[in-house]
């Protein structure tokens, strides 16, 4: 049985789904409600009973100090690793943020505009499990701190060294050593020292969805993220042992990731199953990235019109044009969480540190939604100032108008109030 089987365009199925399962929601709730309620004794009790704590002494914050002591103990080749790849992701965050500018606009009597502001305190959440992700402590962390935001929360579960260091070269003011709920309920509610957090960001397991969308409201989330999704479009110029490669990459994230592949080439999908078949045989992730592709697919596009259209139907998070002409199809696509252009530019790549964020949107949610950034840490606040009310009578007038087609008659008199004739029209 080929490794990826192979569907027909009008076989495509949707990769939009319910973010969280019923159940998953109704136990994170419980989770929740309890360290919402109990506080630090509930999440150090959750801590232990999920094995991230040792031990009921143990700390459920790991200051500054502890994360130096951690990047000092690290081989230099590894503390300029992380000094490398932070040093990406801040240079692609700042030029994000300097695009964004405040403004202002002139208004008869006065001006309005808008200004920029970070919120105070991030929380960012990296898993740990049986894949601990230092990459996603950058990812997170440093954004917030290029967006400005004043106090920068890490949670990870049985975080190690790298995890730990990797804060520290992102300058996070802690790691709250918890994963799951449990933590997702600490950064939103507080927990002893852990303070109550603005906002909420970075990937994780169905637990920490789920807790993400019931604290949503309460604070600001990111995203409610599922599994990793990657889409590798490709013609015959496609190296089919690359692509295969690129699919493993995808397929050992987890049992549910969903690798998929797209092709302007028949013969192309049989070499890279062959390719598969073989490459998968020596991973060291072989459990997890043969489970893996069984999620996936194969489909055969008639012509690069019909590949772009089975790409935009899909909305994928990761999106490789492994194509002679990936330049020319980028611009024609519309629904993707990250674009990867061309043979070299594999989305292992963006993983790691090439710049953009690789916490991304999944299960079709790129159709409204894009990646972390900046723009997730700020608030654009609009302000109005009106300095001659004589000059601004006409928009005054309208707003008593409007009041008074919705029978607010308060807010018509409060516009009234403002009615300042200039000097001619009261002579006149």
């Amino acid at each position: 049985m080929s490794p990826l089987r192979r569907i027909e365009p009008s076989e495509l199925p949707s990769l939009r789904r319910d973010p969280v399962d019923p159940e998953t929601l109704a136990g994170a709730a419980a989770i929740v409600a309890d360290v919402r309620d109990g506080g630090v004794e509930a999440l150090r009790r959750y801590g232990i009973q999920f094995g991230d704590l040792p031990s009921a002494d143990a700390p459920v914050m790991l200051g500054p100090a502890a994360l130096k002591a951690a990047f000092d103990g690290l081989a230099v080749a590894d503390q300029q690793l992380l000094e490398r790849v932070a040093t990406r992701i801040r240079t692609f965050a700042r030029a994000q943020r300097n695009a964004l500018s405040e403004t202002s606009i002139p208004l008869p009597g006065g001006a309005a505009g808008h200004t920029l502001a970070p919120m105070e305190r991030a929380g960012c959440y990296a898993p740990g499990g049986r894949f601990p992700l230092p990459s996603s402590v950058l990812m997170t962390a440093v954004t917030a701190r290029v967006a400005g935001v004043e106090q920068v929360w890490v949670a990870s579960p049985k975080p190690t060294t790298m995890t730990l260091a990797a804060a520290h070269v992102a300058g996070a003011d802690a790691v709250v050593p918890v994963g799951g709920a449990q933590a997702i309920a600490a950064l939103a509610y507080g927990a002893g020292p852990i303070p109550a957090c603005d906002v909420i960001v970075g990937p994780g397991n169905r637990w920490v969805t789920a807790a993400k969308q019931l604290v949503s409201g309460r604070v600001a989330i990111d995203m409610l993220a599922g599994p990793s999704e990657l889409v590798v479009f490709a013609d015959a110029s496609a190296d089919p042992a690359t692509v295969a490669a690129d699919l493993l990459g995808q397929a050992e994230h987890d049992v549910d990731a969903v690798p998929i592949l797209v092709s302007l080439d028949v013969a192309l999908v049989d070499a890279v199953n062959d390719e598969l078949a073989r490459q998968v045989a020596t991973l060291s992730t072989n459990a997890t990235a043969s489970e893996a592709l069984k999620n996936g697919f194969a489909v055969v596009a008639a012509s690069v019109d019909e590949g772009v259209a089975i790409c935009d139907q899909l909305a994928p998070e990761h999106l490789e044009l492994d194509l002679d002409d990936a330049e020319g199809v980028a611009s024609r696509l519309r629904h993707y969480g990250a674009l990867f252009i061309g043979h070299a530019a594999a989305e292992v790549l963006g993983d790691y540190g090439a710049g953009p964020n690789h916490v991304l949107p999944t299960g079709g949610t790129a159709r409204f939604s894009g990646g972390l950034s900046v723009f997730d840490f700020l608030r654009v606040r609009s302000w109005l100032r009106i300095d001659d009310p004589s000059l601004a009578v006409g928009m005054i007038e309208d707003a008593v108008a409007l009041a008074g087609h919705e029978g607010l008659e308060a807010h018509a008199r409060s516009a009234a109030r403002r009615l300042v004739r200039a000097p001619d029209e009261e002579s006149s």
